[in-house]
């Protein structure tokens, strides 16, 4: 790596670019444990995810609880059972084009810290920029508080299905889910693999059981006593766009968000064996799965439960499943099915932000870095698992009833719209002579799928801008774009915390900052943001 000795007799060196040959050009800098042994795939004593557990990663991300709810939504944004279909159809389009720029910048750059990775190397310049901003994000914002708060909900009801809620209760059990993710993580790694896998198992059997019911009803195998007739042309097609403009665009909004996860993955590349082959084979085909199930159970849902009855029931789609086809306590059940499914989700979010939280650290952004970066003592990015362990608890403990589970999610949803619309646009500008970087992953996604899921992003972005048509308010007493707000204001703080830490103070001071790599005792090595003073 080009060095220059700095008046203080330090050694500046370019933060995260290096040139691999004698070019002008400027290149990612992977720290040495994870360069070359990434690219080429060693199975050193970190890389602990093989190609199950990657998939799983992005399995139990994805898939939460929004099948066995959104498609009551889904049906009432389009109208018709025909029209909702093709709305699934554009969200996968969109889930596949989004898996694709993922896989091309996680075969590219194959460390951990997904996004993190990608802004920084695209967005270059003004220097710790693209890391302060992302960085408020990746701390502050609970990403797992929403799937928290379903299951502490979902298990205090399965557990009493015949009373009304209990919000101290359900607040008290999401804590314990927390908790629970927090110490399996941080203190029994293979543990909490293996718990993640089986949850993410447990689902996929759930999920293929009613796939095939539904197949079953529609083929004649199983017969119901009053079957519906949504599949008949005539039915399938009456009342589409009924909702409007404005009714459609929320609809499309959610399903898209139903597929939210295809990145997950690539948060913890370099604890996965063999990354680039790995990530090139575990996400297009854990998202391959993932739509395959959608479009079956939701086909499960429309063979075996009539429209009307989706439309006019409080309940969600999948109790109607399976009181209509077992005449079980269906309910009981379904509460336990997506209690499970929260589970499962809380453990990857909590896994692979962990990870981005202790390369943050590593770098020498955030505060405390030394805390953040160690995998002391249990080989885990202990830190990182705290941190969020200990927003999200707090999060779930102050928010108050009502609109809490919805301002949560959307919390935990909209900034990934932002974020993914810079690193779609930062693709497409590495495609182009513009940024005159050395670009050439062994995987490059098509420039027609990129720039849709950019366009998509850009509509994730603006669509919560558009006053919400009736019935499809996000919040019963909050304003519809409260979430946009705080979740662009976090931006605003990652700049000021930028301008404060490394140009305000600095020029005031009198010195400036530059960066170099260490080596922990654990053998990880870590950027160190360092001071020096100006001659």
């Amino acid at each position: 790596m080009a060095a220059s000795t700095n008046g203080t007799g330090g050694v500046e060196t370019e933060p995260l670019l290096r040139s691999r040959n004698n070019s002008s050009q400027p290149a990612y800098d992977a720290s040495p444990d994870d360069d070359d042994s990434l690219m080429r795939g060693e199975e050193d004593g970190k890389r602990q995810l093989g190609l199950v557990s990657a998939s799983f990663l992005i399995f139990n991300r994805v898939i939460g609880t929004g099948i066995f709810a959104t498609p009551s939504v889904i049906l009432r944004a389009s109208g018709s059972v025909g029209m909702s279909l093709v709305m699934w159809v554009l969200g996968a389009t969109v889930a596949a084009c989004g898996t694709a720029v993922y896989i091309e910048l996680g075969t590219g750059l194959p460390r951990n810290g997904g996004e993190k990775v990608y802004l920084e190397y695209i967005y270059r310049n003004p220097k710790f920029l693209a890391s302060s901003v992302y960085a408020m994000y990746a701390v502050f914002i609970a990403w797992q508080s929403a799937s928290a708060t379903v299951f502490g909900e979902y298990v205090v009801h399965a557990l009493n299905p015949t009373n009304g809620s209990f919000p101290i209760s359900s607040r008290f059990v999401s804590l314990i889910c927390m908790t629970f993710a927090f110490v399996i993580h941080g203190t029994r790694l293979q543990w909490g693999l293996r718990i993640q896998n089986a949850l993410a198992t447990f689902k996929l059997l759930i999920l293929v059981g009613m796939a095939f019911s539904g197949l079953a009803v529609l083929s004649g195998l199983i017969e119901l006593k009053e079957p519906p007739d949504n599949f008949k042309w005539p039915v399938m097609w009456k009342g589409s766009g009924s909702g409007g403009v404005n009714a459609f665009v929320t609809g499309l909004y959610n399903i898209i968000w139903s597929f939210i996860g295809y990145s997950n993955a690539n948060y913890a590349l370099s604890e996965i064996r063999n990354p680039v082959r790995t990530i090139r084979i575990a996400a297009p085909s854990a998202m391959l799965l993932v739509t395959l199930m959608y479009f079956l159970v939701n086909i499960a849902y429309y063979a075996v439960v009539d429209k009307e009855e989706i439309l006019g029931s409080g309940r969600i789609a999948a109790a109607l499943f399976f009181g209509k086809l077992w005449g079980i306590r269906a309910e009981q059940f379904v509460s336990v099915i997506i209690a499970c499914s929260a589970m499962g989700n809380v453990l990857a979010v909590l896994f692979t932000q962990s990870r981005v939280i202790q390369e943050l650290g590593r770098q020498g952004v955030l505060p405390f870095s030394s805390f953040f970066a160690s995998n002391k003592p249990f080989n885990t990015p202990l830190g990182g698992l705290f941190a969020q362990w200990l927003i999200t608890s707090f999060i779930i403990a102050a928010v108050p009833s009502g609109d809490a589970y919805h301002f949560m999610l959307n919390m935990s949803s909209y900034p990934l719209s932002l974020i993914n619309m810079f690193v779609s646009v930062g693709l497409l500008l590495l495609h182009t002579p513009f940024l005159k970087y050395e670009w050439d992953p062994p995987f490059r996604a098509y420039r027609v799928a990129t720039v849709f899921f950019f366009l998509s992003n850009v509509f994730l972005v603006f669509a919560p801008l558009i006053p919400p048509a009736d019935g499809f308010r996000p919040y019963e007493w909050l304003p519809y774009w409260l979430h946009v707000l705080v979740a662009s204001s976090i931006s605003l703080v990652g700049i000021s915390y930028w301008y404060m830490r490394f140009r305000w103070l600095p020029t005031r001071g009198g010195y400036r900052y530059v960066q170099e790599q260490i080596v922990e005792d654990d053998g990880t090595t870590r950027n160190v943001i360092r001071k020096v003073v100006a001659i």
